[in-house]
């Protein structure tokens, strides 16, 4: 490396530590080692374009978040982060520039102060912003993903790919509202912000700040909640138009509203086995922030959001690199020792005495939570306890009628019994009377039948009485021939004999 570059890192070493920023390569599917903030590790599909790069945004070693830059518009597409990430040191802001975007060929992987990359970098500010084309203009750079919800003391977000021109009651209102969705909507209602995944992005207007840095028509976000048994997704759009409150959409929605029409979540952030209870608090604390911003702009009064300028609607004041000369300069060297000691004293005493307060409000929070806890369960448990009270009185006259309903019914079978019993015994006496009625009509239609018989069987005894003398008649008309008959042999034979004695 040449010297400037060596001075240019031991400059950016001794102000904020180690703070690098990989491009990724446009052969490699997601953003490398930033893939983990992403839902299930993968990147929205459909916003990469030609004039986009990837980079991998990176802090003392470890990667912060992932944002997708417009070389072309000069402003980041997204940003994707974690909501929980681990408290770090940190040093003053600055504005900070990625070398390899103007400068493919540099060897510098890691961002850098902006003073420091004019001498190192070739063709600074040819692709991306630089602060000076924020200067002497009325938009102020706001960022996607913004300082006040990392704890990384902020530096890691103060990178001029991470923002966006953005005018001084826009940026208020964005940074008021994302804070407040983060800290009681989206975080409570994700298990503390361990599973939640946050996509910030912008959509370009026509209008360019200095004809190189396009302005945002409205910034938006998008949040996955991957909690196991709780998960959703939602989304949030915020305009630049004033008297424009922030929206709350669905995901798909909101993909829809965007360029290119993106997915932004692999899945839709699981689908249909969403939550939607937890939708439902988030949405009530979204109606909160919004009825909160409606109050500061009636409160604001005829001062339109769009001209409220000065520190008392800005946020915290921002990095500007100061114009200095020779001898400022030189001054600047001599005493940097002396000022880097008593930073290193003040940023020690600060650290202290936040730690300090950071766990007097932990504790208060606690405090506040338990008592709050209680109350919610009280409340709850007096509220079953009524509507289980009032259930039971609503159901006593439905009780009631049914069991009257059940007694006249086994009145009815009683009766219905009764009245079939009567029948048998009364249908005893009928069928005999029927059967005595009866009688004389079978009887005296049977008498034909029975003459009949009589005159067959007299018939057939006359017949029988013929035909036996008949048969004697007969037989003994027989036995007279053959009688006849055994005379005339008899005396054939003795005649035979005869004839055979008197000859010789």
């Amino acid at each position: 490396m040449r010297p400037a570059r060596w001075l240019a890192l031991g400059s950016l070493l001794a102000l904020a530590g180690l703070l690098e920023c990989r491009l990724v390569g446009e052969e490699e599917a997601g953003f490398g080692e930033c893939d983990r903030f992403f839902y299930a590790g993968t990147p929205p599909a459909g916003l990469a374009a030609e004039a986009h790069v990837k980079i991998c945004q990176r802090f003392e070693g470890a990667e912060r978040f992932a944002t997708l830059y417009s070389r072309r518009d000069r402003i980041p597409v997204y940003s994707a982060f974690r909501a929980a990430r681990p408290a770090a040191a940190g040093a003053e802001p600055r504005w900070l520039v990625e070398p390899q975007i103007d400068d493919p060929t540099s060897h510098l992987e890691e961002v850098i102060a902006e003073a420091d990359a004019i001498t190192s970098v070739n063709s600074l500010g040819s692709k991306q912003a630089l602060s000076t084309d924020y200067q002497d203009s009325e938009y102020q750079t706001g960022q996607l993903y913004p300082f006040s919800l990392s704890s990384d003391l902020q530096v890691a977000t103060f990178a001029l790919t991470n923002a966006a021109p953005m005018s001084p009651s826009f940026r208020q209102r964005w940074y008021r509202n994302l804070n407040s969705l983060m800290e009681r909507a989206l975080s409570p209602q994700c298990a503390g912000g361990e599973d939640l995944y946050i996509v910030t992005g912008a959509v370009p207007s026509e209008r360019k700040l200095k004809d190189r840095v396009a302005v945002p028509a409205s910034v938006w976000l998008a949040a996955c909640c991957a909690a196991p048994g709780g998960g959703w997704a939602m989304g949030f759009v915020q305009h630049a138009r004033e008297g424009d409150v922030i929206e709350d959409v669905m995901v798909g929605e909101l993909e829809k509203l965007l360029p290119f029409k993106p997915r932004l979540f692999q899945g839709n952030c699981g689908g249909t086995e969403q939550d939607t209870e937890r939708m439902k608090k988030i949405l009530e604390v979204v109606n909160q922030v919004q009825d909160e911003e409606r109050a500061v702009q009636t409160k604001e009064g005829a001062r339109p959001l769009s001209s409220t300028k000065g520190p008392a609607s800005a946020p915290p004041p921002e990095p500007v690199e100061e114009r200095r000369s020779f001898l400022g300069k030189v001054m600047s060297f001599l005493a940097t020792p002396v000022i880097r000691l008593f930073q290193l004293l003040y940023y020690v005493a600060v650290g202290i005495l936040k730690n300090v307060m950071c766990v007097l409000w932990f504790l208060t929070k606690q405090v506040f939570n338990g008592v709050e806890s209680c109350l919610y369960r009280l409340g709850s448990a007096t509220i079953s306890y009524f509507l289980a009270i009032g259930e039971e009185l609503a159901s006593i006259p439905w009780k009631v009628l049914k069991v009257v309903v059940k007694i006249i019914r086994a009145i009815l079978r009683i009766l219905c019994c009764l009245l079939k019993a009567v029948c048998r015994v009364l249908g005893i006496p009928v069928r005999v009377l029927v059967d005595v009625a009866t009688f004389p009509m079978h009887t005296i239609g049977a008498a034909p039948i029975v003459c009949k018989d009589i005159a067959v069987g007299l018939g057939g005894a006359i017949s029988l009485l013929f035909d036996a003398a008949f048969g004697a008649m007969g037989s003994l008309f027989q036995m007279d021939r053959l009688r006849y008959a055994g005379v005339h042999l008899w005396e054939l034979g003795i005649t035979e004999k005869g004839r055979i004695r008197r000859q010789p």
